[in-house]
This record gives C-alpha cells, sequence and structure tokens, in this order.
C-alpha cells in the first residue's frame, strides 16, 4: 500500500510547491545575450551564455586619415599597409607601429576617381587599384599612375591576385568578373574614356572572365583547387567559376550556383585549405537598400555621386548577418547569425572564424571545433570594414574602422586584466537586490573574480546611476547588503594572475521585489432580495503539467474563485443582500479580507466575513433597523508572506441601504379620455429610489412603467404615468396600483373610474 500512496504524495507535494513559488526573483544573466561587444576587454561572450577567454581591442590614437577608409592592403614590409579611401580618391601608405600600437600616413597616389574600392599589390611593388563610380582600373607604380582604363562598369569592388602575371577584377553595374594580363595592362598607359569594345579592352589586357545576372559581383577568392569563388548582391548568391588557368583562360566561364539568396550581399569569402569555404552574407531589411554596395547610377547623371555611408547611423539596422558553410563536399550550412547587425569582413584565428561587424562596433566569431558562435571586445566606431592579421605577429589583427574613421588593433594574445559589462538588466518594480550567483567557475577562483553592481530607479543609459559598488563573495555568492533599485549592471573583472582559459557560466541575480499594497478592482451591491448558491469549487487537477512546473501561475487562485463564483445560481431570497468584491495583488501575494458594516450613527463596526478567501459575503438584512450602513472592506496579504511584512489597505465602500419600509403613495388618479385611459401615481420614499409601478386591471391586464414622467429615475420622489388605448381594457372597472422601491418594498392602492 506505500507504494500506491507514494505517487499521490509527490504529486500533492507538487502541487503545494506550484502554489507557493517563493517571494523572491531570480534573474537569468546570460553573457551572451546580455554583454555587448563593446563591453568586453579580454573576454568573449560565447552562445552557451558563457564568458570565456577572448581578445582585446585597442583604438589606435591618431587623427583619421580620410573621411572614408575602405580597403587595407598589407605590403611585403610588416610595418606598411595600403588603404584606399574616400572622397578624395587617395592611396595611402600606412606605417603602423605595433611595439607604441600608433600609425602615421603618407599619400601614395591620388586617383582621378573618387572612391578607391579594391588594392592590390603586386609581386614588383606596384599596386593595382579599382575605383567607383567610373569602374576605373589603375597601375600605380613610384606613386603615380601608370596604367588606367574605364571598364564598361560601374564599380570595381575587389581584385585577386590569381599568380604573377594574372589578376581579377570583380565589378559592379554590370556584375562581371574580368582577367588582367598584368604585363600587357601595365604598358596600355593611361585613358579616362569608358571602353566597352571586347578588342580594345583585350588590346589593352583586359578580357572578360566570367559574368553574372545579379548587378554585383562583390567578392572573389580562389579556392585551394583553383576555381575561383564570387559572391554577388543585391541577391547575394554564391557563384564559382573554372580555374582561369588552362586552354580556356581566353574565353568566359559560365557561372555555377552554390547557392541562391534574395535581398542579401555578399560581403567577404573566406577560402580554406582544405577546401572549405566561408562566406559573410547580409540580408537587408526588406527596404531594397543596400548597406555596403553603392546603387546603380542613372543613365542621365554624367558623374554621380555614389551611396557613401553617412558620419553615424543612428537608425537601427533591421536586417540581419549570417556566416554560411560550403563545406568542400557537402552542402552548405548557416552557422551563425546575428540580427540588427551587419557583417564586413572575416579572418581566420586557430580554431575560430573571426567577423568584422557593425553597427555596433561589433567584433563576432565562430569557434569551428566547437561549433559555438562568439561575441569579442568590440570597437567606438559603427562600422569595421578591414581586417588583416599582421605578418609576423600571431594572433594580432590590424581593423580598418569607418564611423568614425581610424584603425584598431585586434589581439588574442595581449596580457592584461579581463572584464565584461551587462547591459541594463530591468527587474521590473524597485526590488532588494540579494546575491549574484554562478552555476560553476572554470579555471577560475573566486580570490581571482571581482564581481560589481551599480544600481539606478530609471532606465537612461547615462543619467541617474549610482557608483560601482563592489560585491563580497559568501556561500558561493556575491552579494552586499542594503542594496535597492530597480534597474541593474553588473561588471565582472579577472585578476592578472588567473588562468590562459576560463570559463563564467551564465549567472542568476536575486532579488525581492518592492511588495506592493492590494487594490480593489471592483466592488458591487447586489439587488436586494436576491441571494445566491455558490457554485461547487473545481477539484484540483489529478494532472501537472511540465508547463506548470517551469512557468509557475501567481501565488493565489483569487481569478479562478472569482470565475467559480460568476457561475452562481441566482434565486429571490427576500431579505437577502449579497455583496462582491475583487481585490488584486501586484505582486501575486495571496490576499484575506474582512467586510464591515456600521449604521450611521453608530461607532462600532460589525464584521461579517473576517479573513475569508472568498470574494463575496450573503447576508440576511431582515433583522437590521432602517438605515444607511457605511461599509468597509480591509484587504490583507497572507501566507507565504510573513508575518512582519504583509501590508494591507483598507477601502471605504458603497453605502449599503437597509429599507424594510414601503414607500409613501401621495397621489393616485385614472381617468378615461377619449378613446385611452391614464393611470398616473405620485409617491415618496425615506431611504431609497423609487423603482416604478404595477397596474393591474379587473379584466386581467397588467402593466410596469419604470420611467418617471420626468424622463431620468433618480429621486426618492417621482411621478409614473401609464396610457393606455381605451380598447385594451375596455371592460375592466378598476385596478390596482402599486408603487415600488428599489429595496423591493412596495405600497398599493385600488383606484377606479
Amino acid at each position: 500500500m506505500r507504494h500506491l500512496f507514494a505517487p499521490a504524495l509527490a504529486l500533492l507535494l507538487l502541487t503545494a510547491t506550484l502554489r507557493a513559488d517563493p517571494l523572491s526573483k531570480k534573474t537569468d544573466i546570460d553573457f551572451y545575450r546580455d554583454v555587448p561587444s563593446r563591453n568586453l576587454k579580454g573576454l568573449a561572450s560565447r552562445s552557451d551564455g558563457r564568458l570565456v577567454a577572448g581578445p582585446t581591442l585597442a583604438e589606435i590614437a591618431a587623427p583619421p586619415p580620410a573621411e572614408i577608409l575602405w580597403c587595407l592592403e598589407p605590403t611585403p614590409d610588416a610595418a606598411k599597409w595600403l588603404v584606399g579611401t574616400g572622397p578624395d580618391g587617395k592611396i595611402l601608405e600606412l606605417t603602423f607601429n605595433p611595439g607604441n600600437a600608433t600609425y602615421g600616413t603618407r599619400e601614395l597616389a591620388t586617383l582621378s576617381d573618387p572612391q578607391v574600392f579594391a588594392l592590390k599589390r603586386l609581386p614588383d611593388g606596384s599596386v593595382l587599384a579599382g575605383t567607383s563610380p567610373k569602374g576605373a582600373l589603375y597601375l600605380v607604380r613610384d606613386g603615380k599612375p601608370v596604367a588606367q582604363v574605364a571598364l564598361p562598369v560601374d564599380s570595381i569592388f575587389d581584385l585577386l591576385l590569381v599568380d604573377a602575371h594574372t589578376a581579377l577584377a570583380a565589378t559592379g553595374n554590370p556584375g562581371r568578373i574580368y582577367r588582367i594580363d598584368l604585363a600587357k595592362f601595365s604598358s596600355a598607359g593611361l585613358s579616362a574614356e569608358k571602353i566597352a569594345d571586347a578588342k580594345l579592352l583585350a588590346d589593352r589586357g583586359v578580357t572578360l572572365f566570367g559574368e553574372i545576372r545579379d548587378r554585383n559581383v562583390r567578392r572573389i577568392v580562389a579556392l585551394s583547387d583553383g576555381r575561383i569563388a564570387a559572391g554577388s548582391a543585391p541577391k547575394g548568391n554564391i557563384y564559382t567559376f573554372d580555374s582561369p588557368a588552362g586552354a580556356t583562360a581566353l574565353s568566359p566561364h559560365p557561372p555555377f550556383i552554390l547557392q541562391e539568396n534574395r535581398d542579401a550581399e555578399v560581403t567577404d569569402l573566406l577560402p580554406q585549405p582544405d577546401g572549405d569555404l566561408y562566406a559573410a552574407l547580409v540580408f537587408g531589411s526588406g527596404s531594397g537598400e543596400s548597406r555596403i554596395t553603392p546603387a546603380p547610377k542613372s543613365s542621365k547623371d554624367k558623374e554621380p555621386a555614389i551611396d557613401l555611408p553617412p558620419p553615424s547611423q543612428p537608425e537601427r539596422f533591421g536586417g540581419r548577418s549570417a556566416l554560411v558553410w560550403f563545406p568542400a563536399n557537402g552542402f552548405p550550412e548557416t552557422v551563425a547569425s546575428h540580427s540588427n547587425a551587419a557583417f564586413y569582413r572575416l579572418a581566420r584565428q586557430g580554431n575560430v572564424i573571426v567577423i568584422a561587424g557593425g553597427e555596433a562596433g561589433e567584433l563576432f566569431g565562430y569557434d569551428v571545433k566547437e561549433r559555438l558562435s562568439l561575441t569579442f571586445a568590440g570597437s567606438i566606431s559603427s562600422q569595421l570594414n578591414g581586417l588583416v592579421p599582421i605578418s609576423g605577429s600571431p594572433g594580432k589583427f590590424l581593423v580598418l574602422r569607418n564611423n568614425a574613421p581610424g584603425l584598431a588593433l585586434l589581439d588574442f594574445n595581449a596580457a592584461g586584466p579581463r572584464e565584461a559589462e551587462t547591459r541594463r538588466v530591468d527587474l521590473a518594480v524597485p526590488s532588494q537586490i540579494g546575491a549574484v550567483r554562478f552555476n560553476r567557475l572554470r579555471n577560475v577562483t573566486d580570490a581571482q573574480l571581482t564581481v560589481e553592481l551599480k544600481i539606478s530607479n530609471g532606465s537612461d543609459e547615462l543619467e541617474g546611476w549610482g557608483p560601482w559598488l563592489p560585491l563580497h563573495s559568501l556561500d558561493g555568492g556575491w552579494q552586499a547588503d542594503g542594496l535597492r533599485g530597480r534597474n541593474v549592471k553588473l561588471r565582472f573583472r579577472l585578476a592578472n594572475g588567473a588562468a590562459a582559459d576560463p570559463e563564467i557560466d551564465k549567472a542568476s541575480l536575486y532579488s525581492l521585489p518592492q511588495n506592493r499594497r492590494p487594490s480593489l478592482q471592483d466592488f458591487r451591491l447586489l439587488t436586494p432580495g436576491y441571494g445566491i448558491i455558490p457554485a461547487v469549487d473545481q477539484p484540483p487537477p489529478a494532472v501537472v503539467t511540465l508547463s506548470q512546473v517551469m512557468q509557475p501561475g501567481p501565488r493565489d487562485d483569487d481569478s479562478k474563485r472569482k470565475g467559480n463564483f460568476l457561475s452562481s445560481q441566482v434565486v429571490p431570497s427576500p431579505g437577502t443582500q449579497v455583496v462582491f468584491w475583487t481585490v488584486a495583488d501586484p505582486d501575486g501575494d495571496n490576499v484575506v479580507a474582512t467586510f464591515s458594516l456600521r449604521r450611521d450613527g453608530d461607532p462600532t463596526w460589525t464584521d461579517l466575513a473576517a479573513d475569508t478567501r472568498d470574494s463575496y459575503v450573503q447576508f440576511d438584512t431582515a433583522h437590521m433597523p432602517d438605515g444607511v450602513y457605511f461599509t468597509r472592506l480591509i484587504a490583507t496579504e497572507t501566507a507565504p508572506r510573513p508575518p512582519a511584512d504583509r501590508l494591507s489597505a483598507t477601502f471605504e465602500t458603497d453605502d449599503l441601504i437597509v429599507d424594510h419600509t414601503p414607500p409613501e403613495m401621495l397621489d393616485v388618479t385614472a381617468r378615461r379620455n377619449g378613446d385611452r385611459v391614464t393611470v398616473a401615481a405620485h409617491g415618496r420614499d425615506a431611504l431609497s429610489l423609487l423603482d416604478g409601478i404595477e397596474v393591474v386591471f379587473n379584466n386581467g391586464v397588467r402593466e410596469t412603467v419604470e420611467q418617471p414622467d420626468d424622463g431620468v429615475r433618480d429621486g426618492r420622489e417621482e411621478r409614473f404615468t401609464l396610457d393606455l388605448p381605451l380598447a385594451k381594457v375596455s371592460n375592466a372597472t378598476s385596478a390596482e396600483v402599486t408603487l415600488y422601491d428599489a429595496a423591493g418594498n412596495g405600497v398599493s392602492r385600488r383606484v377606479t373610474w
């Protein structure tokens, strides 16, 4: 028998637990969700909610070299870099000093096109450049353009060096890939006029390698097997082309679609030695506007201005970005995605694909081995459109940024403090702050971890915040006494001596919400003379669902009781009065109510219901003297709220009229006017409003009048008139007229005519 009772006992205990969920609140802190990129330093948030080791991002303090920085190209000298800029069409040579993280720039060349989108350093030291909006291809040597050809396109977005003698250029409007014979092109001279004739282009070393139907070829890379991969816009398709080498090198290559998309831009491609390919795609917000690629020019414009990024982006980007993995012998798979952020460039650091992005200067990552997404330390700029590893410095990357323009140093091996700060955590109501606890700490001791907290009662991100307050470690949690507030920010710091691979699991912040008083939402005095037969309480459910365990409802069941009470039967019951109320507690506390009344002039309150969980009281007024009775409802919190913390609220509610005396009939008449009969009654009541008259003729006709002569039934003295056709009561000789008040009392008088 003991085994038979065990399941029922367990179910009973579980049901009791659901009804007595604690007064305190637990707020889960998911570091991947709650820590912005800009609030990380030396740590990274991972998509499983943990903090792990990450890189540092140091903004390089120097005057911006140009208004817009489009591309970053390394040179054989590890300290020197090339930068393509706008809107002045300059190519800058940047000298970077990794020792003190500074740089200087000098102007290498100025081109006639305003935007330099692509640069490629050639083995002989010369520079190949692609521009917009004229779509011109330049060869720069010793700081001067020595060759120039304007292709029949608007923009050159990317350049790829196939070998020492051949390069490819990706163009926009139309979307094409051109093959460039570098030796032939270097001797082509300078020509500013657009050339559409294929033979004239071939004479200058430029031939068509491939063409797509989409408007722009945004990126091109060479795969490990020699094929060329390309990404487009505004559809965002991924293509492959056969190798440029071989017998068919001079004929156009047809594209093969690896993946078809819609309303997207392929912003970068990252080939892998094993033949895999990673692609960064930015999907639009549905407006059709590009975030990166310039819009096509109008045929009426001679030299149209392209759409440039504004100095700042106050509007939040409504699109999303995705990192797609193309296995060498498999199907594509989206391995990472972010909403409201754009992916710009890709690079690899060990097992991690590093993603430079925006719109809030985010740096993301994807762990290829663990198959988890990462968020790294972010930049003060809103766009990071260049990410290049520094030769000879493993784990270091030079980052090109815009809005505001400049450079930053991303270092995966930097030693120093590690820090993470959450965004504003809203506790919904002012609360007493309890402990911060972690699910688990790996390779971190309590002594190596510092937890700080600051509080505000407002939602402004800058105004109204108190100072950072250190929390002390106690019983596996971090806490401080006497902290109260509604909005909280948490900061976590690791000491310099911490392990190189720390892991901080998800955190939980415990709090006790402010206890608010119950409120009266509804109070009703039902019509006197009617009672109720309460509906039978429904038995508790025999089955407890998983959703009830994971998301328990409020502690009280007043709504269920009210719904059950509203199903009660109403029956005539002379002398009975029913009072009904609805009390709500904003914190979901259990509430009991005490209903009392006292007669006007009597100082003593009489409790008719004390500490009841019901939302009504039913009582007999037959023994009560006539008069006006004041009513009072006291709502008080009860268990599980501790007695010392229980709040109560007293509500002075509607007056109750106890009236057993019938009204006074002042006058009643009945007369015949031609073909009509008119019956009128004038009456008065001492306490209650008058309800109307009922007229019963001695031929059996019964009529009721509830509308007074003055149109508004609002007084204790009223006049009611009944007007009927004579034909309806032609054989009647008298009528009994009864005047009723609101308490149901009536007085009758018979009239004749």
